[in-house]
């Protein structure tokens, strides 16, 4: 047994897979870089047409993934291995993963479905999926919302699909809805004017339609009022804390009680006292 040459020969092996190892992370490096340039170009591209950002957002995710798995098969290619076997492979095993992974598929069949019908696009604040804030991006499989105390929301889009969605952003303004506890002893019209003339000195509360106070309901504190002001989606929560603001200041300024709840007995006030005096968790 010639050791020399045994050593010899596996050194020329390990230098070519030496070569061969350093030639594929040349050519992963590259390939990510040319990707990436692509997708910046496709981007720019898109950006000139004026097309919608959502729809540019998913299509680049579709591009980045069909260019990676591009790249993958390349690369095996460089280390000799068949592609076009790998390639059936890869197919067979696609749809073995699509029979075990149903629901990766079909949040991907939700996604085109939310890009056609397009019930929201990037930047609108909407409730889907049990989740309320700002699209962030509607992705291949799932979408990016960022909900108002700032914590992004990943949802699947099948699930965004198959449950109720409440776009905000759609409409130019909406309602605000609040409630306004009056004494039995206050008389509703002052307090309803009185309401209505602080909501127009808020700011960013609309005009057109004008702010809505009524009475809305009765309970044993007295009559409630429903306060709505109508503002911009933008300025919501601004008109939101300032309306409930200007409800306490507008009744502390109008010297009005603070609500109590009321009960009346039947039979006299004595009648009452005796009952009460007679009651089993008294007498203990």
């Amino acid at each position: 047994m010639d050791f020399k040459q045994i050593g010899q020969v596996a050194i020329e092996l390990l230098t070519q897979f030496g070569f061969k190892i350093i030639g594929a992370i040349l050519l992963w490096i590259v390939g990510q870089k040319l990707i990436e340039f692509g997708l910046k170009l496709v981007k720019r591209g898109f950006r000139t047409q004026h097309v919608d950002p959502t729809i540019v957002n998913y299509l680049l995710n579709i591009i980045s993934v069909t260019l990676r798995i591009v790249l993958v098969v390349a690369l095996l290619g460089f280390f000799g291995i068949e592609t076009t076997s790998f390639a059936a492979l890869l197919a067979a095993a696609g749809i073995a993963i699509g029979a075990a992974w149903g629901g990766l598929l079909a949040n991907f069949a939700a996604g085109a479905f939310l890009i056609v019908f397009r019930p929201f696009k990037v930047g609108d604040f909407i409730t889907a999926g049990g989740v309320t804030g700002t699209v962030v991006e509607l992705g291949i499989f799932a979408t990016s919302i960022n909900t108002p105390d700032n914590v992004m929301t990943i949802v699947g889009n099948n699930k965004i699909s198959s449950d109720n969605i409440q776009n905000f952003s759609t409409n130019p303004y909406r309602r605000v809805d609040l409630v306004a506890q009056l004494h039995h002893d206050v008389g509703h019209d002052q307090a309803i004017a009185l309401l209505k003339a602080r909501l127009t000195d808020i700011p960013n509360v609309l005009e057109s339609p004008a702010p809505d106070v009524e009475i809305l309901s009765f309970n044993l504190a007295g009559p409630v009022l429903a306060v709505r002001p109508y503002c911009s989606n933008d300025n919501y929560w601004q008109v939101y804390f300032d309306t409930n603001k200007a409800i306490r200041e507008v009744f502390g300024e109008a010297g009005y009680p603070v609500p109590e709840q009321h009960y009346a007995f039947s039979g006299s006030s004595q009648n009452v006292a005796d009952s009460f005096m007679r009651s089993p968790s008294v007498m203990s």
